[in-house]
């Protein structure tokens, strides 16, 4: 089929589509396809009128069928599954979900559009507007066309505020400076109305609980010049007296069993708890008074303001140990401005147990499924603290990978207790009083990788969380161990260590102690920024005070153990930065850059295998088999065989990811990436030559693409993604670059190139 007859077909595809679902309507009835407006007048060709013909359009009611290079593939669908009796199965998902039902020309309502758009111009500052609409009838369709004549904008010539000396009028002059409202800027209802609002947010910081918004006016005079307007702020006449006062914090009040089904809060003489500034009511002392102390940030005598007022309900919320909380504050009948502050809490129940069944997913393209027996107690000592015990069990299939038919089987219990506090001798009092925590940790899991060996770990931690503000979190664990022993180790993975002694590391005991801190900025939250990032950075170190004692730090011929087993001495370094471009509604390119590196010393010669980098893989570089690259220029030839191959690791690791998101239809959305990366050691290795780092790493980087489809259950996200390399840094310098070789219709390089992910949730 040439150009020319691809072409006349995809116009007769667009024809039948068209014509099947017109022959679908009822009598008399017609197809809305939607509306366009038109921008006319001297001043239509501005970069504002440009910009307000978008922000019309989207105001118009009601929205088209979908349409899709010409065709409506919903409707299509909507139409050809015809009426469906029961409200469930697959022909009502099919209807309901993937199809739409007609919009048709009925649903049109002309004036009230017109009027939407007359309204909205002039509260643009378009005076002068004029609105004109009519449809326009085609076959069994009809679009809508509506003509704006806006004029020229109107402009601010000034802006006045309030004079008087009384205090309010202070506490909003020293607002100005942040004003919405800027001489020479277009005129905008919708900013006076942010204004009226940021102003009235500023008094709630200095005391004026009662003040409110509607409290405020603003004066537009038109008459002043040609095409400008000047903006008169003004309190109303009208506006109630204690809306002028400033106030000041009197009793706290709390109720933490309160029962919002009774509305009820039970207050007797004998249920009382005085503490420092509270007055808590609580008779079956269910918690310890001490732990509103970091919750509430007010106390008695405090000027109110909106910003310790919100910050103490998000920080009760974050003790966890509430399902509801509801606050208010009342004036207090007592001399002065001040108000009384009432919490009601309502607990969440005390002891729950629950049963998931999870899907699995890692970045060593393993995919398989979870069993957890989760039970907590949200109050275990008093103190709101949330003890968690989970005993959990499951398997793993890698699926394109080098180890297929080699499936890991995993059981395990992890205990973890959490307090709503920092534990420690030292007073530490978290910045902008967001809750901090303190977390214990204790595990086992029993590892059995089938036909080769099963591993025993234990883990251990002791640690701080807490957040500097919204944006910034910490994790520091004061200690952290984890101790790993093999058992059966079988003849076949022997056989494999023979040929290849850095097997060895894999099932060697190893036990590693001592400190990590992490840290992470995100702003990823912000979803009106076009820009937004996410940076976690951590440090692990290991053995360093062991070190000391035992004087492993200066190097001897004898390894130093701790009972019976030889301890790890590295430190560990790792970055990660993520970047998110919004480009459109539905599509946005997401970039991440991974650098990670780990220093043995004193009682290690190497790294611990557990502590070490691996690359490739589902959510890495997706174009190579999992954890099958470097390190370095290394080759490893069992890749290509059907024997066990070893998981790749390195003491140092680069890694850049590149990926354009879009939405394609509905739950489904499309992705094309580029990755590159790789890991290196830091000593020559004589098992794996080529595998030191050098001045010339940035020529062994592996460079792959790939593209992909995300389907969003709403529960989870599935991925699919195929993907084939560009760049092999294993092959001969000069000859690394792939490109030209590829050929989509040979099979032996279909079968040696192209990899095939299947995962769970976005790579990054």
């Amino acid at each position: 089929m040439n150009k020319t007859s691809l072409l006349y077909f995809f116009i007769l595809l667009m024809f039948i589509s068209s014509c099947s679902n017109l022959k679908y309507l009822q009598e008399g009835e017609m197809l809305y396809t939607g509306a366009k407006v038109k921008i006319e007048g001297k001043d239509s060709i501005t970069k504002e009128s440009k910009q307000l013909k978008t922000e019309l359009e989207k105001l118009l009611r009601p929205k088209p069928n979908t349409v899709i290079l010409g065709m409506r593939p919903s409707l299509y669908i909507y139409n050809v599954v015809g009426p469906v009796k029961k409200e469930k199965g697959f022909k009502y998902w099919l209807k309901t979900k993937i199809g739409e039902p007609p919009v048709l020309v009925s649903q049109l309502d002309l004036k009230h559009n017109k009027d939407l758009l007359q309204n909205y111009t002039e509260n643009k500052g378009y005076f002068n507007s004029k609105t004109k609409a009519d449809t326009i009838h085609k076959g069994k369709t009809v679009s809508a066309i509506y003509t704006q004549n806006p004029g020229k904008q109107y402009t601010i010539r000034t802006v006045k505020f309030p004079t008087d000396t009384s205090a309010l009028t202070t506490a909003i002059q020293t607002t100005i400076p942040g004003s919405f409202l800027k001489v020479n800027e277009g005129y905008s209802f919708d900013k006076i109305k942010e204004e009226r609002i940021r102003i009235n947010n500023n008094l709630k910081e200095e005391g004026y609980y009662y003040f409110d918004p509607d409290y405020l006016k603003v004066q537009v005079d038109s008459t002043v010049s040609n095409h400008q307007v000047d903006l008169i702020v003004k309190v109303k006449n009208d506006a109630p007296a204690i809306s002028k006062k400033q106030y000041r914090i009197n009793k706290i009040i709390i109720y933490p069993n309160y029962s919002v089904a009774s509305d009820t809060a039970k207050a007797t003489n004998d249920s009382v708890i005085k503490h420092h500034d509270f007055t808590i009511y609580d008779s079956e002392k269910l918690f310890k008074p001490e732990i509103f102390d970091q919750a509430l940030t007010f106390k008695k005598g405090d000027l109110y303001n909106r910003t310790d007022h919100n910050l103490s309900l998000k920080n009760i919320e974050n003790i966890g140990a509430f399902k509801f909380v509801k606050n208010k504050f009342v004036a207090a009948d007592t001399t002065g401005n001040y108000l009384d502050a009432y919490y009601y809490l309502t607990p969440l129940p005390k002891k729950s147990i629950r049963l998931e069944l999870l899907a699995k997913t890692n970045s060593a393209n393993y995919n398989g499924t979870e069993l957890n027996l989760n039970w907590s107690n949200r109050n275990f000592f008093g103190g709101a603290e949330l003890f968690n015990l989970s005993i959990y069990g499951g398997f793993e299939v890698q699926v394109s990978g080098q180890n297929t038919g080699y499936n890991v089987y995993t059981a395990g219990t992890e205990a973890n207790l959490l307090w709503p506090k920092i534990l420690s001798p030292f007073k530490i009092k978290p910045y902008n009083g967001f809750m901090a925590k303190t977390k214990v940790t204790a595990g086992y899991e029993y590892q059995n990788r089938t036909q080769l060996y099963s591993l025993q770990t234990m883990k251990a931690s002791f640690g701080y969380l807490w957040k500097s503000n919204e944006r910034k979190e910490h994790q520091l664990n004061i200690a952290e161990i984890t101790y790993a022993r093999p058992k059966d180790v079988t003849a076949l993975y022997q056989e494999q260590v023979d040929k290849n002694p850095s097997l060895e590391n894999v099932v060697e005991q190893q036990l590693v102690f001592g400190p990590t801190y992490s840290y992470i900025y995100s702003n990823i939250m912000k979803k009106e920024k076009r820009n937004t990032i996410y940076y976690k950075g951590s440090i692990s170190l290991s053995g360093n005070l062991a070190g000391l004692i035992t004087s492993a730090n200066i190097k001897k011929k004898d390894t130093v153990e701790i009972l019976g087993v030889p301890f790890s001495q590295f430190v560990r370094l790792e970055n990660e930065f993520k970047h998110y471009l919004k480009l459109g509604k539905d599509s946005q390119l997401a970039s991440r850059m991974i650098v990670g590196a780990g220093f043995a010393y004193g009682n290690s010669n190497e790294m611990p295998y557990i502590s070490q980098f691996f690359i490739g893989g589902t959510n890495s570089i997706r174009a190579f088999k999992a954890r099958a690259i470097g390190p370095g220029t290394y080759y490893d030839p069992a890749l290509n065989t059907d024997g066990y191959t070893e998981d790749q690791s390195g003491d140092l690791k680069l890694e850049l990811n590149t990926e354009y998101r879009t939405k394609l239809y509905r739950m489904i959305k499309g992705a094309a990436f580029i990755d590159a990366g790789n890991i290196w050691l830091l000593h020559d290795n004589p098992n794996k030559p080529g595998a030191k780092f050098s001045s010339d790493f940035m020529n062994e980087l592996a460079v792959g693409v790939g593209v992909g489809l995300r389907f969003d259950l709403s529960v989870l996200i599935f991925r699919t993604d195929l993907a084939f390399p560009i760049r092999k840094p294993y092959l001969p310098d000069g000859n690394r670059w792939v490109i030209d070789s590829i050929d989509f219709g040979s099979g032996s390089w279909r079968n040696e190139n192209l990899i095939f992910n299947i995962a769970i949730g976005y790579p990054f």
